[in-house]
């Protein structure tokens, strides 16, 4: 479906149950910016319910990587806000149950790095661009373009 990810080459995943420490889980770099993306699997199904990022461009045209907690695409994904002002450590633990989601399986991507200079929120918008022309809407967890 993402066709424009297919360049990005360091790249992972990990599985996350509500049971999980996220950070213990959560494989993504800590030194690296790039787009992130989180599929819940519930009844034997799979549906794309979240596209994020972590990192952006300064006025500079540098891109900024998270350096506070555990710095990176790692802080952003265990650290970051979702859900008003909770952390998806606790967050995504609540939601899943909420759902009744049995695993979230989140795919990672460093968009930027010294081979190549993607700013992840470009990618990130073009990506739920790509889901509401395909789908009509934007992943259920997120909230605007």
């Amino acid at each position: 479906m993402f066709d424009e990810l297919e360049k990005y080459k360091h790249t992972g995943h990990f599985f996350f149950e509500s049971t999980d420490i996220l950070k213990d889980v959560c494989n993504s770099p800590v030194d690296k910016s790039g787009v992130y993306i989180v599929y819940a699997l519930k009844n034997g199904q799979i549906e794309l319910i979240y596209i994020g990022c972590s990192g952006r461009q300064e006025k500079d045209g540098s891109i900024f990587i998270r350096k506070s907690g555990l710095g990176g695409i790692k802080d952003r994904i265990v650290n970051g806000f979702q859900f008003g002002k909770i952390p998806r450590r606790t967050s995504w633990k609540t939601k899943m149950k909420e759902e009744n989601i049995e695993v979230l399986d989140v795919y990672w991507y460093v968009t930027h790095n010294s081979d190549l200079g993607d700013c992840p929120r470009t990618i990130e918008k073009k990506l739920l661009n790509r889901h509401v022309e395909i789908y009509g809407r934007l992943p259920k967890w997120n909230k605007k373009l």
